[in-house]
């Protein structure tokens, strides 16, 4: 969610949309309690919950967010929940000053974030040498599958800045990390991967 704050968007947080979900699946996520994980474009904080439940009491949940109504609005969330172990970063995912040394990254429906390669190699420089790394969200079906991709432009229009490379959108941070695995859902207008840190810094 890193559209402009001065947006609609950043104005009034909408819901996340459907695509969002996929990435904190079980097969997606390898996360054990007392870990780390950072959600990198969190949002208003609508998966931190999810998170959270993962991770457990003795771990941590922090998320990267650049716009502060919604950074805010999440830290709202986090205090009515009463998370202790959850906090934000309000800033964006190039510039944040990441407080931990986590156990897994993910990108869940942040497009922009993942054209980046800027903002992906921050994040990556505060993971433990093979960390779980997972990103999910909407790309572009076959050429053929016009309707597919009409919906899949106005499902996720809202929430990026601009589609180039929304056909794979996972090919900057492919090359960022190891063991990387695609898998493409919703007749290949989804998808999730899933990778490690490397071992040893590049």
């Amino acid at each position: 969610m890193n559209k402009s704050p001065n947006s609609a968007a950043a104005a009034h947080p909408p819901a996340r949309p459907a695509a969002r979900q996929p990435a904190y699946g079980k097969q997606a996520l390898s996360v054990s309690p007392g870990q780390v994980v950072l959600d990198v474009g969190s949002g208003t904080g609508l998966c931190s919950g999810l998170l959270q439940d993962k991770v457990g009491p003795q771990g941590g949940v922090v998320g990267i967010e650049e716009s502060p109504e919604m950074a805010a609005v999440a830290r709202e969330r986090i205090a009515d929940e009463g998370w202790r172990n959850v906090t934000v970063v309000q800033s964006p995912a190039e510039d944040a000053q990441i407080p931990v040394t986590a156990d897994a990254a993910v990108f869940c429906a942040v497009h922009d974030i993942l054209q980046s390669p800027d903002a992906l190699r921050n994040v990556l420089t505060k993971l433990r040498p093979g960390a779980w790394v997972a990103a999910g969200g909407g790309k572009w079906a076959a050429p053929w599958l016009v309707g597919v991709n009409l919906q899949a432009r106005m499902l996720h229009a809202p929430f990026v800045r601009s589609f180039e490379g929304f056909g794979r959108p996972w090919s900057h941070l492919e090359q960022l990390i190891e063991d990387v695995h695609v898998r493409e859902l919703a007749l290949g207008s989804g998808y999730i991967v899933t990778g490690h840190a490397p071992q040893t810094p590049s």
